[in-house]
């Protein structure tokens, strides 16, 4: 017996819960010094690459250096291999971290987007070592690095209003 359709065309028994208080959400544009702010307070994102002609998403550690967005991977990767043969002009990439609490909705979402190079100081690959742990038991000896040239997010907000 299939189940019967919920308010909002949600199946009953369905995982999906909205916020019982609250409502209307809204979003606030944030400016990109505020989203960069953000993403530097966060450990874990989503970087998106070109894979074999079409878009591929990876979920990475990250810490933001010096305005750049560095990324531990392992010498194989796709995206350390297009960032290497790119050389000194890099490979586009979107960077998307979030917070945004599951039941309350309330949060915020920034996407940086710019060329990704790899790292090959060596010195700042140790110590990229060091600050990033990746959540993978897979060996990441290598590291890209992102310089933003666009950083955009906003806040899930409560309330009608805009602003």
């Amino acid at each position: 017996m299939a189940a019967r359709p919920a308010a909002h065309g949600r199946s009953e028994g369905s995982a999906v819960h909205a916020p019982e208080a609250g409502w209307p959400r809204h979003t606030v544009e944030l400016t990109s010094g505020q989203a960069l702010g953000l993403l530097g307070e966060v450990s874990f994102g989503r970087i998106v690459f070109t894979q074999h002609a079409l878009p591929a998403i990876r979920p990475v550690n990250h810490v933001l250096d010096r305005g750049r967005i560095v990324i531990r991977t392992h010498g194989d990767s796709d995206l350390f291999l297009q960032a290497r043969d790119h050389g000194d002009r890099g490979v586009v990439v979107a960077y998307q971290a979030d917070v945004i609490d599951p039941l309350t909705h309330l949060g915020w979402s920034v996407v940086a987007t710019g060329y990704c190079r790899p790292v090959t100081d060596p010195e700042s690959l140790v110590r990229y070592q060091r600050l990033i742990r990746p959540w993978s038991d897979r060996m990441m000896d290598c590291a890209v690095h992102i310089r933003p040239h666009l950083v955009t997010g906003i806040r899930l907000a409560e309330g009608g209003g805009r602003g």
